[in-house]
């Protein structure tokens, strides 16, 4: 392990991470470069797959009916983090989490997912991914699905294209976007490539049958009228071609400044193997897990190709990559279950939009070779999506203020020690189901869910019953009664993490049912 490291290592094991120790640990790696030590900042890569359970990837899954090598690949040269939750259990909040490292029911938006035009979830000011690193000096990209709300410019009867898309990627951090504004479902389906649409989306379509597979399609022939507006040259099959390629494109004018020590940042979400399931014709037949596998086969074919532009380009051995999924499988899995044998859960109850394990324990591959030591290993302790923010501050010697990362913990210790002893603060989850928003939170092998309207509170011990078919509630009330008061503390002072208390966006909301509003009064 290089020096920096070594010292941050110095600086975590000896100083409890307060917030006078981060900015300690900002000032020793700021101190480094001053004396002329090479603060290798690794280039990062985010790839946010869509609707993928834990159980397809087959590094995780013995029982898999298809392979996914490059996957593989990321795991086995990487760290497995097998305990690791996406911030929510569908889409649009996910993907918040994700980027801001607090969780998404802390803003005005308490459930469901956002249309393609919207005011963007993410507010004017509230620190990304892409800004953090933007402000260490990274170039920041984001080339796929966003999904968290953008403003198209209206005339009064229309859309105007020829004007620019504002409250986008471009405003959160990014300097470069090409994507499409949200899932294939929700419209507006064009190739946008800054703050325009590159063909505007000037005709009109509804889902088409899907032959092979029990979804939709979207793709030609297009006509005047429709459901929603989409361009004459977009086709659903063409997005993790594009994605890629366009990936790769903008990595490859930056590797110069890469190598010269400013790295970059993608983040990379693919439309798969969310609905439609549409897989190439040269995947078809590929594995044993239907049009579904076959889809997976896909991306990971186009993970290989990520993989292999970062080796081409000498760029590999300092380039992180992190690789994970918005939230659990969608509702087709039982089906898959009976047609093929293929688990998507991998073991875990239920799927998307569920409070149980299968809604949010989803793939989390971390691959770094000149970070990770020992790379081949798991982790089975919690981890969340919402600690990317905090790993990232901690690896580039950034100091995160109090309101940014809330509920973000850094693992960057994992990474860099592997007799790390760091334990996750507690993590909270939501279920999606329509009129009956429950709660969940875990700290270390006790995971409690919360009374719903219709529905009472359940506790699981995940290390001996990973599927959760024993409900402990009654033979274990006091552990029950701990993780409500814990989850209370967490809601109503704006936080997980150590720090200043903060705001939630809102006042009390019905859905926080083991508690009141005098109760959550009491945020300062």
């Amino acid at each position: 392990m290089n020096f920096q490291y070594d010292i941050l290592k110095f600086v975590k094991m000896n100083m409890k991470m307060n917030n006078q120790a981060k900015k300690m640990t900002a000032v020793i790696w700021t101190g480094l470069m001053a004396l002329g030590y090479a603060v290798d900042k690794p280039n990062v890569i985010v790839i946010y797959t869509d609707d993928q359970g834990y159980g397809d990837v087959s590094a995780l899954n013995a029982e898999a009916k298809f392979q996914t090598p490059n996957m593989d690949r990321l795991a086995n040269e990487g760290i497995i983090f097998s305990n690791g939750h996406s911030p929510d259990s569908v889409c649009t909040p996910s993907r918040y989490g994700l980027l801001t490292g607090r969780y998404p029911w802390r803003t005005s938006r308490k459930s469901g997912v956002m249309s393609a035009a919207g005011d963007c979830m993410i507010k004017d000011g509230r620190m990304t991914l892409a800004s953090l690193l933007r402000d260490q000096g990274y170039h920041t990209a984001m080339v796929g699905k966003w999904h968290l709300g953008m403003t198209f410019p209206k005339t009064k009867k229309t859309y105007d294209w020829s004007k620019p898309i504002e409250n986008m990627p471009l405003d959160k951090g990014f300097d470069y976007f090409y994507g499409i504004p949200a899932s294939l479902n929700f419209g507006t389906l064009a190739w946008f490539e800054g703050r325009y649409a590159k063909v505007p989306p000037t005709l009109r379509t509804s889902k088409k049958k899907n032959p092979r597979y029990s979804d939709y399609r979207i793709m030609p022939p297009y006509k005047a009228r429709g459901s929603f507006p989409v361009a004459p040259d977009f086709i659903d099959n063409q997005c993790l071609t594009r994605f890629t390629d366009k990936a790769i494109e903008w990595m490859g004018g930056k590797v110069a400044d890469a190598k010269a020590g400013k790295p970059f940042f993608l983040y990379l979400p693919y439309t798969s193997p969310h609905y439609p399931v549409c897989p190439l014709p040269e995947f078809h037949g590929r594995g044993k897990g239907g049009p579904y596998g076959e889809f997976l086969i896909e991306t990971d074919y186009h993970i290989g190709r990520i993989l292999e532009f970062l080796k081409e380009s000498d760029i590999d051995e300092n380039t992180m990559i992190v690789f994970t999924s918005d939230n659990g499988p969608e509702r087709s899995w039982p089906q898959r279950l009976e047609d093929t044998g293929h688990d998507s859960r991998g073991g875990y109850r239920e799927g998307k939009r569920s409070v149980y394990e299968g809604g949010h324990r989803v793939p989390f591959l971390v691959r770094w070779p000149k970070g990770i030591k020992e790379p081949g290993r798991e982790w089975a302790d919690l981890v969340g999506q919402v600690d990317l923010l905090a790993t990232f501050a901690e690896i580039t010697g950034a100091d995160l203020p109090d309101n940014a990362g809330e509920d973000s913990q850094s693992f960057a210790s994992v990474l860099l020690n592997p007799e790390n002893k760091t334990k996750r603060l507690p993590l909270i989850y939501r279920s999606e189901e329509k009129g009956d928003y429950r709660y969940g939170i875990s700290e270390g092998n006790w995971k409690l869910i919360l009374s719903g309207k219709a529905l009472e509170a359940e506790l699981y011990d995940l290390e001996a019953d990973p599927a959760e078919t024993k409900n402990l509630v009654a033979e274990n009330p006091e552990k029950a009664l701990y993780l409500q008061k814990r989850i209370t503390e967490i809601v109503i002072n704006g936080r997980t993490t150590p720090g200043a208390v903060q705001p939630n966006d809102t006042g009390y909301w019905k859905d926080l049912t083991w508690m009141t509003a005098d109760d959550f009064s009491k945020q300062k």
